[in-house]
């Protein structure tokens, strides 16, 4: 019962964050005079991803980076497939192409070149290293494509949050989301040991989702409320920031081993779920492919549970 309270609390938290930090994204966009779609790559994007980025760095100080890159690369897959699959159910997504440039482009090689990394079934610190470097250079280039749009797009509205409400706003969010997430893999995590799941499928799929719930909340409500370039930026901004940063955070600290088999099944996982995002030539995510990700989601967890 305990766990089943811990599981209903996460998911009542995470609403109210969600909505607190959906407000501070938008905010931060109006008062830096960037695009949603940049702030939510970067700023959003790095927020939502802090929870694999606690659980990656505390696994790799104690030994255990493997824990890390698990929840990383599963987060990837969960983001994609899951999250994105039922953001589809509400309907399809109208974006452009612009969105899926350079950041969509780099998000599909990173997992080939992490792939290529673990070969040797081992991610070494100059390994780790690279990812990091790439990740930096990613984050600059970023940063500067935004400073040469700042004001191109955006303007004050009326009854907009003040800097410092929004930032105030952001924090608390964050802070709820974070809490959520950690609820959600307590309960979750008893719930499974009950039933005598093994570890390794509750960290890759339970501890990847709970960690992923502050970008499920935050993808749905931007849905729900007319923002989906803001859904899209944080997604792609996450798998970058999971795949390149947070494996590299965790591969500095302490070398990889890699569990072969099942990182390359995670890795293909999140290569197709990103291959299925793409939108036509439109700009339009089409409805059916919710359920395409989701089908796909599901049939990752089926082969991960009979690995």
């Amino acid at each position: 019962m305990n766990d089943l309270a811990q599981i209903v609390g996460a998911v009542l938290l995470a609403a109210a964050g969600g909505e607190a930090f959906l407000k501070s994204i938008l905010g931060a966009a109006i008062h830096l005079r960037v695009p949603k779609m940049v702030v939510a790559t970067t700023l959003a994007a790095f927020a939502t991803s802090s929870p694999e980025l606690t659980v990656s760095s505390v696994a790799a100080l104690a030994g255990q980076p493997e824990i890390g890159l698990g929840d990383a690369l599963g987060s990837n897959v969960v983001n994609i497939a899951l999250i994105f699959g039922l953001a589809l159910l509400f309907g399809a997504v109208q974006t452009s192409r612009q969105d899926f440039g350079r950041d969509y482009y780099l998000a599909l090689a990173v997992p080939a070149l992490t792939f290529f990394l673990a070969l040797d079934r081992r991610i070494a610190y100059g390994e780790a290293l690279l990812l990091l470097a790439i990740f930096i250079a990613w984050l600059a280039w970023t940063v500067r494509s935004a400073l040469r749009q700042r004001g191109a797009t955006v303007t004050i509205e009326a009854g907009a949050l003040s800097p410092g409400k929004s930032l105030i706003l952001g924090v608390l969010g964050l802070a709820a989301l974070i809490a959520a997430g950690r609820l959600f893999v307590s309960g979750a995590t008893g719930v499974a040991a009950a039933f005598g799941v093994d570890t390794y499928v509750i960290g890759v799929l339970l501890v990847a989702i709970g960690t992923s719930l502050p970008e499920l909340v935050t993808v749905i409500l931007s849905r729900l409320r007319g923002h989906d370039d803001v859904g899209v930026g944080t997604l792609i901004g996450s798998n970058l920031f999971n795949g390149l940063a947070i494996v590299g955070v965790a591969g500095t600290i302490h070398p990889i081993s890699v569990p072969f088999a099942e990182v390359a099944l995670t890795l293909a996982g999140g290569i197709v779920a990103l291959l299925l995002l793409s939108p036509n030539r439109a700009g339009l995510i089409a409805r059916g492919r919710g359920f395409m990700l989701l089908t796909l989601y599901a049939g990752f967890v089926w082969a991960t549970l009979n690995a």
